[in-house]
């Protein structure tokens, strides 16, 4: 809901609060009235003052909350970000052309694994790109997460290993 909308029914809520009060100050002063034969001494007396004025500050806080939310709350936008995603490069047919325009769009590291996986008619298993690289195991697989990304290779299980297959 917005904030001044809020604050019209909470100062709607404080004008109920002070009405109940007045309902409530009247029925007492006339029940003190008939029953207290003290005068203004009597004990009941003090009593509704006292709840009288706690009543007061409360609707008086209320009321400020309402007014604060109508005249100095701010609203509150909600933003939503819309992130670019990179096109990705995924040729129908694996041919020259393609190749030498994928090559182009790696960096070194990443030929260098794509051009392993092509070399071997397209399957290799992840340990022998580790192993044929010298590159450790985390590379090698962080190499291979952006070439997924990319859609140029797909990781394939095969018991405990991987097995690097190109995507056509």
């Amino acid at each position: 809901m917005r904030n001044r909308i809020v604050g019209f029914l909470i100062i709607g809520i404080a004008a109920l609060i002070a009405f109940i009060i007045y309902s409530f100050n009247t029925a007492m002063t006339s029940i003190v009235n008939t029953s207290c034969s003290h005068g203004s001494s009597c004990p009941m007396w003090g009593t509704i003052e006292f709840q009288t004025n706690i009543s007061i500050a409360i609707t008086i806080f209320v009321a400020a909350v309402g007014i604060y939310l109508i005249f100095f709350g701010e609203e509150s936008k909600i933003i939503t970000k819309i992130k670019k995603i990179r096109e990705q490069v995924e040729p129908k047919k694996f041919t020259k052309a393609n190749y030498q325009k994928i090559m182009d769009s790696l960096a070194s590291d990443e030929k260098k694994v794509f051009g392993m996986v092509v070399d071997a008619q397209g399957s290799i298993m992840q340990s022998g790109i580790v192993r044929k690289t010298g590159f450790p195991k985390v590379k090698v697989s962080r190499i291979l997460d952006k070439l997924e990304g990319r859609g140029l290779v797909e990781r394939r299980r095969r018991g405990m290993a991987n097995d690097v297959v190109l995507k056509h």
